[in-house]
């Protein structure tokens, strides 16, 4: 197929036809290189109309398909060819390993599909969750809490962008109910005495001698069916946190499907992504830290970045 001067309104069910029966579609499109401008304005080349489309607009396209877009190749001038390839619907979201051997605390441990993710190495998460590190200033904190940490990966972040002397002034803590990723996160950090690691379920805090933390970060976590979210973030932030306090939380607005991050998370009874539950989430913490005298900012796209620090009075 060769666009010209159609229109989304036609490519769009004729990729989505298409996608639908094959596993890889081909098609021609002006060659982005050849012109500049908004997606839809005219382009005149050699007497023809064109309308005109970045390698953004593609590129969007391809992943509201839940395509990859393959590397585009020169075609007859003045195209380009584009491929589509329907990706591969596996996902840590109904991890086969997991329903076989009914381990909710692996779920995300080291030989899950959760595992293979590596959230730093997406552009979109890793460039709001390291401008939510210096909004909140983690130089200058003294006890950071990573709840739901994983393997480290957040800690691994912090530890690159700040200097050496004040990583090691800095006591970190995380908790996680993954037995496996804990030991990984152990093993990993062994040479660093200011990191602590704990196997355990963070609904039961109360178990664990842990103090209060000046730091708060949590990706992803505090929205599990087995959280009382709510009241759990109230109890946080009365019970653990200092006054002088801040707070990262990451909500996930994705999915990580087929080695892609696809924007918009699948709500329940819902073919779409719906966005109620978790900007519901997002806006009972930010009224409820506003009245605690923080001041809140939300950034972020596939994840939405909540970051709080406390208004001092002088």
């Amino acid at each position: 197929m060769r666009f010209t001067t159609q229109t989304m309104q036609e490519i769009l069910p004729w990729l989505k036809q298409r996608i639908h029966t094959e596993e890889k579609v081909s098609f021609l499109v002006l060659n982005p290189d050849l012109s500049e401008g908004y997606a839809g304005h005219t382009v005149v080349l050699d007497e023809q109309y064109y309308l005109y489309r970045g390698y953004k607009a593609w590129v969007d396209l391809a992943e509201l398909l839940k395509c990859k877009i393959l590397t585009p190749s020169i075609d007859e001038y003045p195209f380009v060819r584009l491929t589509f390839v329907k990706l591969k619907m596996d996902s840590f979201h109904h991890d086969i390993s997991f329903e076989h051997n009914k381990k909710e605390d692996e779920k995300y441990g080291m030989t899950s599909h959760f595992s293979k993710i590596h959230k730093m190495e997406e552009p979109a998460f890793y460039y709001y969750y390291l401008q939510a590190l210096e909004n909140v200033k983690i130089s200058k904190r003294k006890r950071v809490l990573n709840l739901g940490v994983n393997r480290g990966d957040e800690f691994e972040v912090i530890q690159k962008h700040v200097k050496k002397e004040v990583y090691q002034k800095i006591d970190f803590v995380g908790i996680d109910h993954s037995k496996s990723a804990i030991e990984f996160a152990q093993d990993k950090y062994k040479k660093y005495t200011n990191m602590t690691f704990y196997t355990h379920d963070i609904n039961r805090l109360e178990h664990l001698s842990i103090g209060r933390f000046d730091m708060l970060i949590s990706i992803g976590t505090l929205q599990s069916p087995s959280i009382a979210f709510k009241p759990f973030f109230m109890q946080l932030v009365q019970k653990y946190l200092e006054e002088d306090t801040a707070i990262i939380l990451g909500f996930p607005n994705s999915r990580w499907v087929g080695g892609e991050l696809l924007y918009g998370a699948k709500a329940p009874n819902y073919a779409m992504s719906e966005m109620s539950l978790v900007f519901n989430d997002i806006i009972f913490c930010k009224k409820y830290l506003q009245q605690k005298r923080y001041r809140v900012t939300i950034t972020g796209k596939q994840y939405l970045f909540l970051t709080a620090t406390k208004i001092i009075k002088k």
